[in-house]
């Protein structure tokens, strides 16, 4: 299977050399890397043009204009999303792509480690990912309603995200993830694999605050989840 690793580009030219190294450092024998430069103001495009990847503009700003147009672009079979502060270990497609050998599996997803947070933040993170999130992925699966997905740590059959209709581009950030594992998990299964770890950093939950950031997370998961769950009923 070959993989289309996409990784959205909005002013990132302190960080997206790094994720590009790392993309580009993957283990697994069959893949491309795709970088969305993303209405850019900086010197993003410049710096990605400089490495053996597809480049390619999306001028309206928006984490999923950018992603639909990775995956518009992509040739692969599985589109592995990561973002431009993330640094995935050569052994990350080669540990996710072997689980969509299951041909009812959809989705494949980990949890995020902050290379740059404290270390009390960052060990209780990555513990709650771990077990809480692994939990409420095999409930969802259970109930087949969704499953549980990180978006800069996820990788997604591109056939079902094809039928799920792509990213919906009216969602600019918050509960992007948890859409897509809903529209998805139509068609298949999501795995939610605590090994698949995705080092990224914690420069958001920085900049605007710890409570805050986890406060919208989980607002906009259990927001989405239960118009899901409860669909709003047609008038007649």
């Amino acid at each position: 299977m070959k993989a289309s690793i996409v990784i959205p580009a909005f002013n990132e030219e302190k960080n997206i050399s790094s994720a590009i190294k790392a993309a580009l450092a993957q283990d697994y024998s069959d893949f491309e890397v795709i970088v969305v430069n993303n209405a850019s103001t900086d010197n993003t495009a410049k710096i990605a043009s400089q490495f053996p990847v597809t480049l390619v503009s999306e001028s309206r700003k928006g984490l999923l204009y950018a992603r639909e147009k990775g995956r518009q672009t992509a040739t692969g079979d599985i589109i592995a999303n990561i973002d431009a502060d993330c640094l995935p270990s050569p052994h990350w497609l080669s540990t996710g792509i072997p689980l969509f050998k299951n041909q009812n599996v959809v989705a494949v997803s980990g949890p995020y480690d902050y290379y740059d947070g404290g270390k009390v933040f960052r060990a209780i993170s990555l513990a709650l990912q771990k077990t809480v999130f692994t939990l409420v992925n095999k409930l969802f699966v259970s109930l087949r309603r969704g499953g549980t997905i990180i978006g800069g740590n996820t990788l997604l059959r591109a056939a079902a995200l094809e039928k799920a209709g792509g990213y919906d581009t009216s969602i600019l950030f918050y509960g992007e993830d948890t859409d897509t594992a809903q529209r998805v998990s139509k068609y298949g299964k999501i795995i939610f694999n605590p090994r698949l770890t995705m080092p990224t950093s914690a420069r958001r939950f920085k900049a605007e605050g710890t409570l805050k950031i986890t406060l919208l997370y989980f607002l906009y998961f259990f927001r989405i989840t239960f118009l899901h769950l409860f669909p709003k009923k047609k008038k007649s």
